[in-house]
C-alpha cells in the first residue's frame, strides 16, 4: 500500500507534528505478521493524532490495519492478530 492510500484517511493538522504513518512505510500499518503490527502500534503511541485517528477509523468502520494504535480485523478492534496460516483460536472442549 502506498502512502497515497492513507491520504485523506489520517487526520491532518497544521504544524510540525511528526506523524509515524507518514514517516514510515505505510505497508507496516497493514502488515500480516504480528511482530510488524506490534511495531506499528508502538510507533502510534507517540503520535499526536492517535486519538483522532482511532475515532475516525471507528467511524469509518475500518476493516483492517493499525489505526490510532489499535489493530482492526474485520472492522473490530482486537488485542492481537494471529499470523497467516494459523488455525482459528477455539475454546477447548
Amino acid at each position: 500500500m502506498a502512502l497515497s492510500a492513507l491520504h485523506g484517511l489520517v487526520p491532518v493538522r497544521t504544524g510540525n507534528e511528526q506523524i509515524p504513518c507518514v514517516e514510515h512505510d505505510a505497508d507496516l500499518w497493514f502488515a500480516q505478521r504480528p511482530g510488524e503490527l506490534d511495531l506499528a502500534k508502538r510507533l502510534c503511541q507517540s503520535c499526536p493524532l492517535r486519538a483522532e485517528c482511532l475515532a475516525a477509523a471507528i467511524d469509518r468502520r475500518e476493516p483492517w490495519g493499525v489505526w490510532g494504535g489499535q489493530i482492526f480485523v474485520d472492522g473490530v478492534v482486537v488485542a492481537r492478530k494471529r499470523g497467516p496460516g494459523r488455525p482459528p483460536k477455539t475454546a477447548a472442549a
